[in-house]
C-alpha cells in the first residue's frame, strides 16, 4: 500500500499511540531507501548554507516558520543552531514524528493549512519552504500567505522542482527507479515549478530574490556506486551546489515592504 494512504490512515487514529510515531521516526530518520531519506539528506546539505545565510541578514537567534515541515528535517536542525522555531504541517502524524525528534523540547509544531497559516502578520524573522511547493496546486496563494507573516527585512527561503525535461526523466524514471519505495504519483510533473514562476510569485507579494541556485549529488563518490548497485542511500552520500538549475532550485527572496 502506498506511503501517502498509510500516513492517511495513521492521521486518522488515536495519537496515542506512541509506538506507531517511534517506528515511523526510526525509518524516516535512518532509513536508506525511498523519497524519506533523500529529503532528509539534501536537507543536511543545505542547512549550512541557508543557516548561514541567516545569520548573515538575520541573526543568531531569529523566529523562524517552516511550512510543510513533514518530519522536521530542517526545524529541528535550526532549533539546535538556536534559532526560535515553529513547524507548520498538515499531516498530525508527520508532526507527532518531528515532535518525537527535537532534541531541543522547543520547537513548536501547529497542525494547518498552508493556504490559511494561523499566525497574525508580520510574525516570523525567516520562512522557509523547503521542498513544498511541487506538492501544492497553488503555490502562489502559500507565497501570499508567507509575505503577510513575514516581517519587512525578512528571509523567505524556497527549494522546489524546476519544469523542464531533465527534471521529468530524472524524478519520475531515474529517480523513482532508486527510491523504490516512493509512493505513486509522489513526483508529478504538473506541479513543478519553472523559476520564472516563482520568481513573479514572489515579486507580486513584495519579494526579491537574493540568490538561487542548483544542487546535485557528487558523481563520483563511494555513496553513488552504492546507489547504483544496491538502490540505498548511504549515510555520507554527497550533494553539491551547482550553477544548473535544470533539475531542482534553492533560493531565497528578501521582503521589502508591507504586504
Amino acid at each position: 500500500m502506498d506511503e501517502e494512504i498509510e500516513l492517511r490512515k495513521l492521521d486518522q487514529q488515536d495519537t496515542s499511540k506512541a509506538d506507531l510515531y517511534a517506528d515511523l521516526a526510526a525509518a524516516w530518520y535512518s532509513s536508506s531507501q525511498g523519497p524519506m531519506a533523500l529529503l532528509r539528506l539534501e536537507t543536511a546539505a543545505q542547512m549550512g548554507w541557508i543557516l548561514s545565510e541567516i545569520r548573515k541578514y538575520i541573526g543568531f537567534r531569529a523566529e523562524l516558520l517552516e511550512v510543510g515541515s513533514g518530519a522536521g528535517f530542517f526545524a529541528n536542525a535550526a532549533s539546535v543552531a538556536g534559532h526560535k522555531v515553529t513547524g507548520l504541517d498538515i499531516s498530525r502524524t508527520s508532526l507527532k514524528v518531528a515532535e518525537m525528534m527535537d532534541q531541543t523540547h522547543k520547537v513548536r509544531y501547529v497542525e494547518g493549512d498552508a493556504y490559511r497559516l494561523p499566525f497574525p502578520k508580520d510574525s516570523f524573522d525567516v520562512v522557509v519552504a523547503m521542498d513544498l511547493f511541487e506538492h501544492v496546486s497553488d503555490p502562489e496563494k502559500i507565497i501570499s500567505e508567507m509575505s503577510r507573516v513575514l516581517r519587512p527585512g525578512g528571509l523567505l527561503f524556497y527549494r522546489t522542482i524546476n519544469k523542464t525535461l531533465i527534471s521529468y526523466f530524472w524524478m519520475n524514471k531515474v529517480m523513482k527507479w532508486f527510491l523504490n519505495h516512493a509512493p505513486n504519483k509522489f513526483f508529478e510533473y504538473k506541479l513543478f515549478r519553472k523559476p520564472n514562476e516563482i520568481a513573479s510569485w514572489l515579486e507580486e507579494f513584495d519579494l526579491e530574490i537574493q540568490r538561487e541556485k542548483g544542487l546535485r549529488p557528487v558523481f563520483f563518490q563511494k555513496g553513488t556506486w552504492k546507489l547504483l548497485w544496491t538502490r540505498e542511500l548511504c549515510a555520507d552520500f554527497k550533494f553539491v551546489w551547482c550553477k544548473s538549475k535544470s533539475i531542482s532550485y534553492t533560493g531565497y527572496a528578501k521582503k521589502f515592504r508591507e504586504h
